[in-house]
């Protein structure tokens, strides 16, 4: 036999041995998995218990909101908050009183002490190291305690064991009167009925009739027990943990206003919105000719400051025209500039005296035909005279 042959049996041999041992080490057997809950089963936590109830001869319904029921029903609160209206507290209150049974959960105690006073039912947490049989485990929320049954005035135990999944760790409840019902274990009352008025009320350290919880430990006879279910009775679960949005009450309870309201905001944002242009085509702008930009630059000036920037800059420019023409013109004293003046303008010496050397604020008309006497005058200098011609006295 060749090596290759030999190696390929080794490898057979090794292979059918491990299929051997897989083969009779194993086994193939069918497990049972839970689907997720469809149809109302998934939106409605009591949908379990309600089909139990109904099974037993009950009539039952799910609310968000308290209406009164019949006084020898059942109600089962769970994410209630009991402080949230003393309207609707009052009326549970005097519910019970004339006869309903009220079952409550641990979700009900939500920080205000109204229930515990009225009840008398009150819900204590141990300190941490008190209590060495049930330590601090956050798996404890997930675990099955038994507890002990006793029922009538007398509590005495040694009644029935049952089992609780999902006690609240590190706590117990206690009740100022006597119970006439419980459930209890090392740690306390885990479970109580009392009596209040004609009616009961009976609250639990945990939340057993939610969703899938009814079908752990002893949840299904903990319900009849703690409803006192008898067949005709009328289960009503109330819970608060899924209430529609805002937007949804909104429509509910005011679809009107809304669908009369939204035009109006509508049209109040549209009038007062910004534009996004002119309401009507602007005209092409034109070109402003020379002589616009002159009149309007000299109505500026004219309106601040009374015109005499314009007045100064015409004296200016009928000196310059002189100095051009009179020979030493800006030696000569202002005597002589107007007689110089008066010699080449047509004007004479007193009306050019009283257009350069004018005192105080002129009227618009005055003004005007002052600057149109100087820039006569200016313009006739160079008309009349040649440059450089000789004008005005000599100095010896």
């Amino acid at each position: 036999m060749t090596r290759p042959r030999a190696l390929t049996g080794i490898g057979v041999l090794v292979l059918a041995a491990l299929v051997t041992y897989v083969a009779t080490h194993t086994y193939w057997g069918d497990v049972t998995i839970p689907m997720p809950p469809k149809g109302e089963a998934r939106t409605n936590p009591f949908y379990a218990a309600q089909r139990f109830a109904e099974a037993l001869g009950a009539r039952t319904a799910w609310d968000r909101s308290f209406s009164t029921p019949p006084q020898d029903s059942v109600i089962v609160l769970s994410y209630w908050h009991w402080d949230l209206s003393d309207r609707r507290r009052r009326a549970l209150e005097a519910w019970v009183d004339a006869g309903g049974r009220l079952v409550a959960g641990d979700l009900l105690f939500d920080g205000g002490d109204a229930f515990e006073r009225w009840s008398g039912v009150t819900h204590t947490l141990l300190p941490a190291g008190e209590d060495e049989e049930e330590p601090v485990d956050p798996d404890l929320w997930e675990s099955c305690r038994t507890l002990r049954e006793t029922v009538g005035a007398g509590q005495t135990p040694g009644g029935a064991r049952r089992r609780v999944c999902g006690l609240v760790p590190r706590s117990f409840l206690a009740s100022r009167a006597g119970p006439s019902w419980s459930l209890r274990d090392a740690t306390g009352i885990q479970a109580v009925r009392v009596p209040v008025g004609r009616g009961s009320v009976t609250v639990i350290n945990a939340e057993p009739f939610r969703g899938r919880d009814l079908f752990e430990g002893d949840h299904a006879w903990l319900f009849v027990a703690a409803t006192g279910l008898r067949p005709g009775d009328e289960v009503r679960f109330l819970s608060e943990d899924d209430h529609p949005s805002l937007l949804a009450l909104a429509w509910q309870h005011g679809a009107a206003v809304i669908v009369l309201g939204l035009p109006l905001v509508a049209l109040a944002l549209w009038r007062g919105a910004v534009r996004f242009g002119p309401i009507e085509t602007p005209p092409e702008p034109a070109r402003r000719s020379l002589a616009e930009q002159i009149r309007g630059t000299g109505r500026f000036a004219l309106r601040h400051g009374g015109g005499e920037s314009l007045h100064a800059a015409a004296v200016r420019a009928l000196d310059e025209a002189a100095r051009r023409h009179v020979p030493a013109y800006a030696r000569l004293r202002p005597d002589e500039r107007l007689d110089a003046l008066a010699r080449l303008t047509p004007f004479d010496r007193s009306a050019l005296a009283a257009a350069i050397h004018h005192a105080g604020r002129r009227r618009a008309h005055e003004l005007r035909d002052t600057i149109a006497l100087i820039e006569t005058a200016r313009r006739g200098i160079g008309a009349t005279t040649p440059p450089g011609a000789p004008h005005g006295p000599r100095r010896s």
